[in-house]
């Protein structure tokens, strides 16, 4: 089990190297990430604490390793619902980031790209918009405008216009990232490839709140037939919520029996 040899690990460093070693502080980060993962969220928030605390002490506070540590409490206290530290963890972490790296350092936009999801889940969506447009310009400088790596942040913008009702902005985005993919990988590797079948799902139903219902269904059936062909089972929750999109495209153009047969 990863948490006992993590726990071995940890005796065993501690014993070695002493409890605020950077190399003991390590292990501890992981057991906190960890326990996030197993929603065991008070041990992982001592975790961090105490690897933050460590790291402070041994590099001070704006030491790469320290911030990143920054991050990841940040991470917790948006999942724990304690927004105002989150958003004082993210900062710092940001403003640490910058300083460290320069403000277009993909470390950087990193962060910048959890502040827009932060922001956006708070319905701060004018601070999220100028996140979400800072990091898929830095990346293209950092990467280029074809990297892969670029595309996840282009999409959440165009998620973000969509909820603005800045539909127009929002289908250039989609389409823009879908081309990009084809660009990159080639259109058979992308029919099957989940992050492009993610933003040819967010498309579909962009088309759907535009009233756009062939194209929704177009965008809906390519989607489901993406995921099948993933080899992931045909009840899967995502093939499942592009059966069930397909099944309310169908019912809005009065094709019940196609619908029913999707439900």
């Amino acid at each position: 089990m990863k948490e006992t040899f993590l726990k071995e690990s940890l005796d065993l460093g501690e014993g070695k190297w002493g409890p605020d070693h950077t190399s003991t502080l390590n292990i501890v980060t992981n057991l906190g990430l960890l326990y996030v993962d197993l929603g065991r969220l008070d041990e992982a928030e001592k975790m961090y604490q105490r690897a933050l605390q460590g790291y402070e002490k041994a590099w001070g506070p704006d030491h790469t390793s320290t911030l990143s540590t920054v991050n990841n409490l940040g991470s917790l206290y948006k999942i724990l619902g304690r927004l105002d530290e989150a958003e004082k963890m993210y900062q710092r972490a940001l403003q640490g980031k910058e300083k460290a790296w320069g403000p277009d350092h993909t470390s950087t936009l990193a962060i910048v790209n959890n502040l827009g999801l932060f922001y956006a889940d708070l319905g701060r969506l004018d601070e999220a918009e100028k996140m979400y447009e800072r990091a898929p310009q830095g990346y293209e400088k950092a990467w280029g405008l074809d990297h892969t790596s670029t595309f996840p942040t282009v999409n959440n913008l165009g998620l973000l216009y969509a909820d603005l009702g800045r539909l127009d902005e929002a289908e250039k985005m989609y389409q823009r990232v879908l081309q990009e993919y084809e660009n990159a990988l080639g259109q058979d590797v992308v029919k099957a490839y989940i992050p492009a079948l993610y933003t040819t799902r967010n498309l579909a139903t962009l088309y759907k709140q535009m009233g756009g219902t062939g194209q929704a269904e177009e965008m809906y059936t390519r989607a489901l037939h993406g995921l099948e062909a993933r080899v992931l089972m045909p009840r899967h929750p995502s093939t499942l919520t592009s059966m069930n999109n397909i099944a309310f495209t169908f019912q809005s153009q009065g094709l019940n029996e196609d619908a029913i047969s999707l439900m």
